[in-house]
């Protein structure tokens, strides 16, 4: 979390919409915000996520990472094009660069893990909601480095560079399967699964299995 001292409470509550495909975790959330927050609307996947902030416009959208349906990217991309304003403060479990680096480049304000305490949570959402990026000091480095080597490339249309089995776990990956799903698919090991994964994703010079299902999306490799 950011070092800085916590705000004075604020001269109106925020309105937030938690978008997380775990209901008891949602409930949660809930709980621990309303003396701070009005939570205007919640969500579990893609879809619902994108029609709910559309429709309940909040101040802030607390996102979590991996959605059924294409994950936080996909809500990122989704709101962006239908010109939201809300800003979005990444939630997740994950603290993987690529997960940190992809969400932040789709547009979050800021990303933080679910080890958060309950009041550093409404402090993060309160400085969100004021245009403040907040990051874990380790999740800050992942961002200030992948933004120093620059954006990634334009058009990492190379299925050349691919080797048959890389090509093959593309191709599930794209469709939303696990690692394990895979592994079981292809008869190989989850591990080296992810191994292939890994050359894919440094090939085609992208960061996350979502940018992988938008990648072969728009070259129609998932019809």
């Amino acid at each position: 979390m950011s070092t800085q001292p916590p705000r004075a409470a604020p001269a109106r509550r925020p309105t937030v919409v938690v978008v997380d495909d775990h209901e008891l975790f949602r409930a949660g959330v809930r709980g621990e915000l309303q003396a701070a927050c009005d939570v205007v609307g919640e969500a579990g996947d893609v879809a619902s996520g994108v029609a709910t902030v559309l429709a309940a416009t909040p101040d802030v959208v607390l996102l979590d990472v991996h959605l059924p349906g294409g994950g936080a990217v996909e809500v990122l991309r989704g709101l962006k094009a239908a010109g939201s304003r809300s800003r979005v403060l990444a939630l997740s479990v994950s603290d993987a660069a690529e997960d940190v680096v992809a969400v932040i480049r789709a547009g979050a304000t800021g990303y933080v893990t679910k080890t958060i305490r309950a009041a550093d949570l409404v402090d993060a959402i309160l400085r969100t909601d004021e245009g403040e990026p907040v990051f874990g000091p380790r999740l800050a480095t992942f961002v200030l480095r992948a933004f120093a080597e620059g954006p990634p490339a334009d058009d990492p249309d190379d299925l050349d560079a691919l080797t048959p089995r890389e090509r093959e776990v593309l191709h599930h990956l794209a469709r939303g399967y696990a690692y394990k799903q895979i592994a079981l698919r292809m008869e190989i090991s989850p591990r080296t699964v992810e191994s292939h994964v890994g050359s894919v994703l440094r090939k085609l010079q992208l960061t996350s299995r979502h940018e992988v299902s938008h990648w072969a999306a728009q070259r129609g490799l998932l019809e």
